[in-house]
Formats: structure tokens, sequence, C-alpha cells
């Protein structure tokens, strides 16, 4: 009873806030002196609609997310890979930890110009900067969870006769899904950053390519369609991300409290 009120409250906190700023927004773009720079929302809704009418706006939303998705799992699973070898093999760590945190503070706009030399610009290239900008804030998160497995769980396992690579997989292994999740979850939103960046230079589909042709045709209603939907696409994205972890890995609940290793 009481749970559910406080569901209604907080779903009814949202819709005022929603309302309140796109109230907010109709107000300040009836009074702005160029309406063409600051479109009202209704202006942008039409244009929105318009757009789906045509299949335009279904396209460009399928071909971005198309390529999050790809890159997201690419980047992900070499992530966790790296981060459970590192984490569980010294001599490993040792090898890859200095390029690791070299390579993080390089963000892949910067490799942009080098990757289409090097694959073109097809989707291939789009991918592997997704897949670049998600892998190492897996790889951390993962590695720092195998740091923290608790030892008397790894000590009561070998003292039952397991062996080495009995303990990676029965121990280790199901002791950092909570920290991978964490890791993907914080990587998912440089995927759809990312994703924008490769589309404005390297693309003739995709929200960004949608956001960048604004600027050409000066509609800035497109702009703001793809910058809008680009952020519902990323909560819709997070909301079943969480809750597809939350359902299907549940027997990991406690690991999955863990921190972030940023």
């Amino acid at each position: 009873m009481i749970q559910g009120s406080r569901s209604r409250l907080r779903g009814l906190g949202y819709v005022v806030s929603v309302l309140l700023v796109l109230g907010l927004w109709q107000f300040l773009s009836s009074r702005a002196i160029i309406p063409l720079l600051f479109p009202s929302p209704l202006s942008t809704l039409h244009v929105g609609l318009e757009l789906a009418r045509k299949g335009q706006l279904q396209a460009d939303l399928w071909a971005s997310l198309r390529r999050i998705v790809a890159g997201f799992a690419l980047g992900s699973a070499v992530g966790v890979v790296l981060g459970l070898l590192m984490g569980a093999y010294r001599p490993v760590r040792l090898l890859l930890e200095p390029y690791l945190h070299f390579l993080r503070f390089l963000p892949a706009l910067a490799w942009i110009p080098a990757v289409m030399l090097w694959l073109g610009t097809g989707e291939g290239a789009k991918i592997v900067l997704l897949a670049y900008t998600t892998v190492f804030i897996v790889a951390l998160n993962t590695m720092v969870g195998v740091s923290r497995v608790p030892r008397n769980q790894v000590r009561a396992a070998r003292s039952f006769g397991a062996r080495r690579s009995q303990v990676f997989f029965l121990v280790t292994v199901p002791a950092t899904v909570g920290y991978a999740l964490t890791g993907m979850r914080l990587a998912m939103g440089n995927c759809f950053m990312t994703v924008v960046a490769a589309e404005l230079v390297a693309s003739d589909s995709g929200l960004g390519y949608l956001i960048f042709s604004s600027r050409q045709w000066m509609q800035t209603e497109l702009a703001f369609v793809g910058i809008f939907l680009l952020g519902f696409l990323g909560l819709i994205a997070d909301h079943a991300f969480r809750t597809t972890s939350t359902r299907l890995l549940w027997r990991y609940e406690g690991a999955s409290r863990s921190r972030t290793a940023l």
C-alpha cells in the first residue's frame, strides 16, 4: 500500500517535472528574437512526426541503435575477458595494464581519422570506435572485481580439492558479475555519446547524421529531434539493461552492488 503510493507520487513528480520543462521551453521559444535558433517544442514535435511519416526517423533510429548494440556487445565481451585475465593472472596484468591506462585517456574521437584510413567509412569503423569506448571501463571494473573476491571463498574451494581453473570459473567469475555489469552500464553512456561523433563525420544515416544535417538545411528542429530521441533511447536502454540484469542474474545480487573502479 505504502510502496504503491510512493510509486504513484514518484511517477506524478516525473510528469509534473516534464510538463514544467516543456512549458518553460515553450515560453522561452516564444520570446526568442530569432525563432529559427530556438524552436518551440510544438514545432519540434511537428518536424519529428513528419520525419516519422516519411520513414526517415525510423531508419536513422535503427541505424544508430544497430551500431550501438554491436559496438557495445563487442567492447563488453573484450573488456570482460581482459578484466578477468588481468585480475586473475599477475603476468597478464603487468603486461597489459600500462597500455590500458594509456589508451583509456585517449577519446574515441581522436581515433576517428586513423580508423577511417584503416577501415574506411563503413559500419566496421563505427563499431570499432564504439567498442573502443566501451572496453576500458568494463575491463577496469572487472579487474577490480577479481581483486575483491573474498579470500575465504577461494580457500574454501581449494580445501574441497578445486583446481585453479575450477576456482576461476566457479568462484571468481560469479563474484565478478556485479562489477562487470556496473562497468557495462557506465560504458553504455559512452557508446551513446560516441555514436553521434562517429556519425557526424563518417556516415549518411543515424541520429548523429540527422543532427549534423540540420546545420546544412538550417532546420534547428532536426537537431532537437535527434538530440531528444537519442536521450530517450538512452533512458530506455539503461532501464532495459538494469531490469534484465536484475531478473536474469538475481543470484548475483550481492555482487551487483559493487562500486566502480573509476
